[in-house]
């Protein structure tokens, strides 16, 4: 396997912010080490060094403020669980969402799936 195709490779900046929000979204709630610090430490470098870089040659003015508040909510995040407390939450559309806040949405239920719901004497 060719050395290239062995990372992700984003098509735009877009794409690279999606990538890291799932990302983030993965280990938001794991417990707090070294190892993911500096992990977190890492993605935040690649976001404020090369996808910020990337923002600004798009010159899209939108793009770049939701960089900015995903940027920030990331740094909160580190404050939070640094401090001992749990993030309630998670990064959609690249800001943070509180559990309270996000959408639900209810499963169908098929009805009248019982075996005895067959009418037996016709109907008058």
């Amino acid at each position: 396997m060719p050395e290239q195709d062995r990372f992700y490779q984003p098509q735009n900046a877009k794409d690279a912010m999606r990538f890291v929000q799932k990302l983030f979204n993965q280990y938001n709630q794991a417990p707090l080490t070294e190892e993911l610090v500096a992990y977190h430490q890492k993605l935040l470098a690649y976001l404020t060094n090369d996808v910020t870089v990337e923002v600004q040659k798009q010159g899209n003015s939108e793009q770049a403020a939701k960089l900015n508040g995903m940027i920030v909510a990331m740094q909160d995040w580190l404050k939070i669980r640094v401090s001992g407390k749990p993030y309630a939450g998670k990064m959609q559309h690249f800001k943070f969402m509180p559990d309270q806040q996000q959408t639900t949405f209810k499963q169908r239920t098929i009805k009248g799936s019982k075996p005895n719901n067959l009418r037996t004497s016709p109907r008058r």
